[in-house]
């Protein structure tokens, strides 16, 4: 089981780098876990060296979220063997226990809003005199807490106010303050601009000098060969392989993950738009304070245009205005010859742009309702008459949806909280689609999904060009930007750079940086 795919041609180490491991600060051997008749895992093993940033990496679906809930006590395996240290796991019950030995930071904040950073530190266990909360010992404890792991946070700061890489630090510094030295980080760079994810990384690295270990889950294989020892690989419910980073080539990882040896995305010829053809999208002199200004561009029918940049560049901004989510207040946007409202999501819609948020959790699905609901949201007149929905148009229309996005599915009526990460972006992707749209607007329409489904989506992407649509992806993913005909580059509001097809990531990074190219 721990043999390699190929024969890998060795790299230099890129991550932390242990030579010689410690003793395993978590170790699950022979785990068997299976709901109903579905087998989430079958004899699964990872063991983790101390010290060590380790890294998981698998499609959705192959028992990497199942394996983190057994190593955190969330669940108990069906069998098999669970470790911290030498010691078996803690019972089940035992909650302050588990919390000892390891904790998760979910890409999902679990950090409370409406309290101080102070608070949510000590949640459930504030100091008291009596029933009385010792206010002055909660914020002193808690900024030894943050001062003892480097996190520059104000205790008495209300957590709403924190960014998304803040958040994470406190709750990383959170799990330590129980004792835990193991700490599992899921898809910790989702949400974070490149500066942010280096500061994450930096953190990582001084977190791992203390002897702080951590399990790194990403769909983003670059990170691992940035900032992890070692790698585990699970495919279909099993272990595949665990090596260290240095030693696999990035074809022989993801063909580990796939099974396969054609995961690598090749380059298609796809018919260019010609320069004649009509404008899908025409933004002239469009500008919304704080955001991004004066930004003129086009986008012809049957071409990707790719929108990259920062965090703060303002590219996911501007495509939201273009979508009617956010109201610029000056300048003009057109879909398809028709100048829409700004702010006026129905205008675009009516207009015809299909969109795919940033964040499907909070933005692009409804975790209670059907996948049939979910995929048909933005065509309720096609459902039936004066506001009626005819269920069994809904159905014909929700089948044909997830037959041409191959969405996995027991069918139409399963609620979409159900399904795979992956999945759940495909019926988003579905409902933008649903529209028969002569736009699509996409934000990072890849996070967060595996790399077979990345492939897909990317693919439906490039169908929806060729038949004629134009297509807008706002990313930082040079993925996700590969399949445009051209790149046009923000840097704080503005447009700095345009590259065709062709370019070297050094100089579109450097672009989205607000960096000169290297000669």
């Amino acid at each position: 089981m721990n043999d390699r795919p190929g024969s890998p041609t060795p790299t230099a180490p890129t991550g932390g780098g242990r030579t010689h491991p410690g003793p395993a600060a978590a170790r699950a051997v022979h785990v068997f876990k299976r709901y109903g008749s579905t087998v989430a895992l079958h004899d699964a093993a990872i063991t983790v060296h101390t010290g060590q940033t380790h890294a998981l990496v698998g499609r959705n679906g192959a028992g990497k979220s199942t394996m983190v809930s057994i190593l955190t006590g969330l669940q108990a395996p069906d069998s098999g063997e669970v470790t911290f240290g030498g010691a078996p796991a803690p019972r089940l019950t035992d909650r302050d226990a588990w919390r000892r030995q390891v904790a998760c930071v979910y890409q999902r904040s679990t950090i409370i809003p409406e309290l101080t950073v102070a608070e949510n530190l000590f949640l459930n266990r504030q100091p008291r005199r009596g029933r009385l909360v010792r206010w002055s010992t909660l914020y002193a404890e808690a900024e030894r807490v943050l001062r003892t792991w480097g996190v520059d946070v104000d205790p008495r700061q209300a957590a709403a106010d924190l960014d998304i890489e803040r958040r994470q630090f406190v709750e990383i510094a959170r799990a330590l303050s129980f004792g835990a030295r193991f700490i599992i980080l899921d898809e910790p760079t989702a949400q974070l601009d490149g500066a942010a994810i280096e500061r994450l990384f930096g953190r990582i690295r001084d977190l791992q000098a203390q002897g702080v270990t951590f399990l790194f889950i990403s769909h983003h294989l670059q990170e691992v060969y940035e900032i992890c020892d070692t790698v585990t690989v699970f495919r279909d419910a099993r272990h595949v392989l665990t090596a260290p980073v240095a030693d696999l080539t990035r074809t022989d990882l993801v063909e580990a993950m796939t099974g396969d040896a054609a995961a690598q995305r090749l380059a298609r010829d796809r018919p260019k738009a010609a320069a004649g053809t009509d404008l899908a999208l025409d933004l002239r002199e469009l500008n919304l304070p704080g955001a991004y200004e004066n930004v003129t561009a086009q986008v012809r029918r049957g071409e990707i245009v790719g929108l990259a940049g920062a965090a703060a560049s303002g590219k996911s901004e501007l495509a939201e205005t273009v979508a009617g989510l956010r109201r610029a207040t000056g300048g003009s946007v057109a879909v398809c010859g028709v100048t829409t409202r700004p702010g006026d999501v129905g205008a675009a819609l009516a207009a015809g742009v299909g969109f795919v948020p940033q964040d499907r959790h909070h933005e692009g699905l409804v975790g209670d309702m059907s996948i049939a609901d979910n995929a048909t949201l933005t065509i309720p007149r096609r459902l039936g008459p004066a506001g009626f929905i005819n269920p069994s148009r809904r159905t014909a229309i929700a089948r044909r949806l997830i037959d041409n996005l191959a969405i996995k599915s027991s069918g139409p009526e399963q609620p979409v909280s159900d399904l795979s990460g992956g999945n759940q972006q495909k019926v988003v992707m579905a409902r933008a689609l649903a529209n028969d749209p002569g736009l699509m607007v996409l934000i990072t329409p890849t996070a967060g999904v595996d790399v077979r489904s990345k492939e897909f989506l990317l693919d439906k992407v490039e169908e929806v060009a060729a038949a004629g649509a134009g297509v807008v992806i706002a990313s930082d993913e040079l993925d996700d930007l590969r399949i445009c005909d051209r790149v046009v580059v923000m840097f704080q509001g503005r447009v700095v750079a345009e590259m065709p097809s062709g370019w070297q990531d050094r100089d579109l990074v450097a672009a989205m940086e607000g960096l000169a190219p290297d000669a």
